[in-house]
């Protein structure tokens, strides 16, 4: 009878899976320490700032993440969730793309489950979350910050928002349950597209 007991994390809500990874941390949970012991928002502008490696604006989003290896769990999440042909097409689209260092704050087991066929259609919303449509800038969403008098918003390929503001001149993602996700790499151009690497893994209302 125990063998056809599923384990409890599969019957969680994919939103409060993921929110499982914040739990005992803190709403920053996902801001990457400037020292091992803090939780300060990074040192930087988000401008000429580069990936682990450079990445060919000629080639297209997904060809430049799987060339990264900073972005390898991105990328098996992509390929789980079938939108590898939409990030390798024509596009244009803007992707904050979470680095690994981001995907590994989730809690223990929660990337695992992320992939897990039962979960597909959240994990392309959760993708999606991540995606604008067209090519959004650094300074585009610097100019929509300043224009809401630090704060605005902008639509994701979900159908969702995502609140922007500015933490110490790093611009600052935060989702709808007030988890936080700062660029660290901005304006990585793409042959149809842009990248914006983030710290951390925001979720939309999956429920």
């Amino acid at each position: 009878m125990t063998r056809n007991i599923r384990p409890l994390m599969t019957l969680l809500p994919l939103t409060a899976l993921v929110m499982l990874g914040a739990c005992g941390r803190g709403r920053d949970a996902r801001e990457v320490p400037a020292t091992p012991s803090s939780t300060a928002a990074p040192a930087a502008t988000n401008e000429g700032v580069t990936a682990d490696q450079p990445m060919a604006p000629t080639r297209t989003i997904l060809d430049n993440a799987a060339a990264t290896p900073s972005l390898s769990s991105l990328v098996a999440a992509i390929r789980a969730a079938s939108l590898a042909t939409t990030l390798a097409g024509p596009g244009p689209y803007t992707l904050f793309a979470p680095s690994n260092a981001a995907f590994s704050r989730l809690a223990p087991g929660v990337q695992e489950q992320l992939l897990q066929p039962a979960n597909h259609g959240s994990l392309v919303r959760l993708l999606r979350f991540h995606m604008l449509p067209g090519v959004v800038t650094v300074s585009d969403l610097q100019q929509r910050i300043a224009a809401g008098g630090g704060t605005a918003t902008i639509m994701t390929v979900q159908g969702e928002p995502l609140t922007l503001s500015m933490t110490q001149s790093v611009i600052t993602l935060t989702d709808a349950s007030g988890n936080k996700s700062y660029i660290e790499a901005g304006d990585l151009r793409q042959a149809n597209g842009m990248i914006h690497i983030v710290n951390g893994v925001l979720v939309p209302k999956l429920d």
